[in-house]
């Protein structure tokens, strides 16, 4: 299971999600923050919760992965998108099946976070790219910066629905 807020969904999610399908028969893609109601603050990562972090719907990002999994070729009976609290973790048996492998790119303190609540709720985790370094700032910001989704969501202003085969992934150097 590969897990984030995909706001958008960028390259970087791509190649995330390409390494976990490669290691699963089934991948499951969980979309964290999925109710705006019930985000909450994070020390490790003190921007996620904040309405211009995330822009879209979850109805808007699973549309993106679902696109993207598509454009990877992967067998749609083999994709599971669900929803993924990621900051209620007694909530998460609700969502995830038992025994479903957790895959992890750590990048950040908020990785290791989630990379320690994962292990503590009795998960195998799996570390995609151990040891690699990205490059520059977090691709999902520069990527809502470069669609000027951040500043419509600071007026109150949705971005532009996502639809099946509209842009797919975000296209983001890092």
């Amino acid at each position: 299971m590969i897990h984030g807020r995909f706001q958008p969904f960028h390259n970087g999610h791509l190649e995330y999600m390409r390494g976990a399908a490669e290691r699963s028969d089934e991948l499951w893609i969980g979309i964290t923050n999925p109710d705006p109601a019930r985000i909450l603050p994070e020390a490790s990562d003190p921007a996620r919760h904040l309405p211009e972090s995330n822009p879209y719907t979850y109805g808007d990002r699973m549309l993106m992965v679902k696109a993207a999994a598509s454009d990877l070729g992967l067998d749609p009976l083999r994709v599971h998108v669900i929803p993924f609290p990621v900051n209620e973790p007694h909530l998460w048996s609700a969502y995830v099946p038992e025994g479903v492998t957790q895959y992890l790119r750590l990048f950040s303190v908020w990785g290791g976070e989630k990379q320690e609540r994962l292990l503590a709720a009795g998960y195998e985790v799996v570390i995609l790219d151990q040891g690699a370094v990205r490059n520059g700032r977090a691709r999902g910001a520069a990527e809502r910066r470069r669609l000027g989704v951040a500043r419509a969501a600071r007026r109150g202003a949705r971005p532009e629905r996502a639809r099946p085969g509209d842009g797919r992934v975000s296209h983001v150097a890092g």
